[in-house]
């Protein structure tokens, strides 16, 4: 298996028109830090895993959209305490299913909308500590947390504002 990453840090991403799209066939994909401004993702996977840091501030207000399309994979999120998923529309296809430990939501957390399709996938939730911890349990928080050194800044990957 193959790793991809994508942990921009403070450089400005390009306005797109479209959904922001994650895929991870046969490898695995990780989006930590301030990857996206995008509240639209397009998630593809096949046999592999993919991890989506939705916890940054540099996304725009309002519900964020998740269109899936994934087989035989998983999906991980790291959202924020006070987030609320919404799930009810996913297809499944074979054994699936949405793992939302906690399940607890805030009044007036961020919406996120799954849409799509799983077959035989998983998505987890992992909401505050326990994303925070996924996210610095990684090889990518610590070249991060080297190149915040060097740079003389903070690490952008835990997701604590300072």
């Amino acid at each position: 298996m193959t790793v991809s990453m994508n942990t921009s840090t403070d450089s400005p991403q390009v306005p797109t028109t479209g959904p922001t799209r994650v895929v991870a066939h046969n490898e695995v994909a990780k989006r930590l830090g301030h990857w996206t401004r995008e509240r639209r993702l397009d998630v593809r996977a096949s046999r592999g895993s993919a991890v989506l840091d939705l916890r940054s501030p540099q996304i725009a207000a309002g519900c964020i959209e998740i269109s899936l399309d994934i087989d035989h994979a998983l999906v991980k999120l790291l959202v924020p305490d006070d987030a609320v998923v919404e799930h009810g529309s996913v297809r499944r296809i074979g054994r699936c299913r949405v793992k939302d430990r906690t399940g607890t939501a805030g009044l007036g957390g961020r919406r996120i909308v799954l849409t799509g399709e799983l077959r035989s996938a998983e998505v987890r939730v992992h909401r505050g500590g326990v994303a925070i911890l996924s996210a610095m349990c990684s090889r990518e928080y610590l070249a991060d947390a080297v190149q915040a050194r060097r740079q003389g800044r903070y690490p952008t990957i835990d997701g604590r504002s300072r």
